[in-house]
């Protein structure tokens, strides 16, 4: 048994469980994943592939939160979901709120930016005609998607709109896949298995069948890096920089020892954030700043330790491999550490 294995065995308890409900899933004409290119993401697709999903058959949909700014997401991590898309075979497309979270979070007077999305023909943009109103504020650290507004308008919504905007869905069946885990939360243990997709109309007169599948909902942590060490898939750089999670680089979830990273390896991005909070006159936590956050933290130790790598975290280009073998993957700094995210 190699130390890797080892490592993960000790932590794993038992091996991956079936999920409770599994479809058919040779009866689905399309089947995408909402990959932000995290580690559960990721378990979701090379589960799909285990199962006998041909790579062709799988769409990757990546969301840009920023759209094409530099604040909010990791600047490498498209790139390196275009190099991962094009190891295992599955296509991959991306979309975005034009704008990204900054635009929305400064809106004033104007209506809510419209939707981008790339499709087998080409990019199609859709919405931008609603009513003028006023955000000036940050999300807030709250499980209320109208209160922790990022989610719903950079993310969830933007895949409503793709679904919903693209014949290709129209009288066929589709197998919409996110990789949400029980162990994550309260909340995200309370979440089906699988069910109607809310963009699902089935019944209407597009028959637009829509399935929601979480294949690893129940899976452990361990369960999640055995899968990814089996495929020698190399996750991005922020599991190597000390980071539990693959959230935004600036999530408003953040910890201490995360505000104080952040401000450690990007103090320009940093300072914006902080010019915001005080702009807008309320800060993203209700209890204190960002820099008093930041305050109470401790850097991570393998961005001291690394700084090499978090120059290429800060690149928009990826350089390096995506997959190695199982013998050679290591398991990165971050797993079973210091999160952040919706809970």
């Amino acid at each position: 048994m190699s130390m890797v294995t080892a490592s993960l065995s000790s932590r794993q308890g038992t091996v991956a469980p079936e999920p409770g409900e599994i479809p058919d899933l040779a009866r689905y004409d399309h089947v995408i994943v909402a990959c932000s290119f995290g580690k559960d993401s990721l378990a979701s697709t090379l589960h799909l592939l285990e199962k006998g999903v041909a790579p062709q058959r799988i769409e990757w949909w990546h969301h840009l939160v920023d759209d094409d700014g530099d604040v909010f997401d990791w600047p490498h991590v498209p790139d390196y979901g275009r190099h991962l898309a094009a190891a295992l075979g599955v296509r991959l497309y991306f979309s975005a709120r034009q704008g990204g979270i900054v635009r929305e979070m400064l809106r004033e007077n104007v209506p809510t930016a419209p939707v981008w999305f790339d499709t087998p023909t080409g990019r199609v943009t859709v919405g931008g005609k609603g009513p003028p109103n006023t955000r000036r504020r940050f999300p807030q650290v709250s499980a209320n998607l109208s209160v922790r507004w990022c989610s719903p308008y950079a993310k969830i919504m933007v895949a409503d709109g793709a679904l919903r905007n693209q014949a290709r869905f129209s009288h066929a069946r589709t197998l919409f896949v996110t990789g949400e885990r029980a162990a994550e939360s309260a909340n995200r243990a309370r979440y089906a298995v699988f069910e109607r997709h809310r963009a699902d109309c089935r019944d209407g007169r597009a028959r637009r069948h829509i399935d929601h599948w979480r294949p690893v909902h129940a899976w452990s942590e361990a369960a999640v890096w055995q899968i990814l060490r089996r495929h020698g898939v190399i996750p991005p750089l922020p599991y190597q920089l000390g980071f539990g999670r693959l959230s935004c680089l600036a999530c408003v979830f953040m910890s201490a020892d995360q505000a104080a990273t952040l401000r450690h390896m990007d103090p320009d991005r940093f300072a914006r954030l902080c010019e915001w909070e005080r702009a807008f006159g309320c800060t993203i936590r209700r209890d204190r700043d960002l820099g008093t956050l930041a305050n109470g933290g401790t850097v991570y130790g393998p961005v001291r330790q690394h700084p090499g790598l978090v120059r290429r975290a800060l690149c928009r280009r990826w350089r390096g491999c995506v997959l190695t073998s199982p013998e050679q993957w290591v398991l990165p700094a971050g797993a079973f550490g210091d999160s952040a995210g919706p809970a």
